[in-house]
């Protein structure tokens, strides 16, 4: 994992320096200095759109009562597209305005979704108490370990009307 990253942060810069390079051979250094701030612009406003409709949803599915896991996913991919729109580079330019489009963030979910599912376990405990107040989440008989593979996306239809994805009334 770790060769992985470091690749990765070390192989993107190089490929975006020389992509910007060439792209400054063709059309010129003060156009494609322009087709950066222009590209970053843009996504700036593109991503701050989306993200305020994300976070209306958000908001929504909270009234409603409905957990909003999907709005938090898309809200994440959201950050992730703004950080690689303000990175200068052509391919990164790319991968954020895609990010930013709702029909290929909704695939990039599903398929993130889809590669993460089986990674992931969910523990359910309660507190224990001890003389000096709770503590948190200690492994005890009143622990369990719910495996991944028994969770829905959020994607499907709810089994039924007493979908246990709701929220607890407050």
């Amino acid at each position: 994992m770790l060769w992985r990253i470091l690749l990765a942060f070390t192989l993107i810069p190089l490929i975006e320096l020389y992509l910007l390079w060439q792209l400054a051979d063709e059309i010129g250094l003060g156009v494609t200095i322009l087709l950066v701030l222009v590209t970053g612009f843009l996504g700036s406003l593109l991503a701050r759109s989306q993200g305020l409709q994300t976070w209306r949803r958000f908001q929504d599915a909270i009234a409603r009562g409905r957990m909003p896991a999907k709005e938090l996913q898309e809200g994440l991919l959201i950050v992730f597209a703004a950080a690689m729109l303000l990175t200068p580079g052509i391919l990164t330019d790319v991968a954020g305005f895609l990010l930013l489009v709702p029909w290929s963030r909704r695939w990039v979910r599903v398929f993130l979704a889809a590669r993460l599912k089986n990674h992931f376990h969910l523990q359910v405990g309660s507190w224990q108490t001890s003389e000096g107040g709770p503590t948190p989440w200690q492994r005890g008989p009143t622990s369990d370990v719910v495996d991944a593979e028994g969770v829905r996306s959020v994607d499907d239809p709810p089994a039924d009307s007493r979908d246990s994805q709701r929220l607890p009334p407050a």
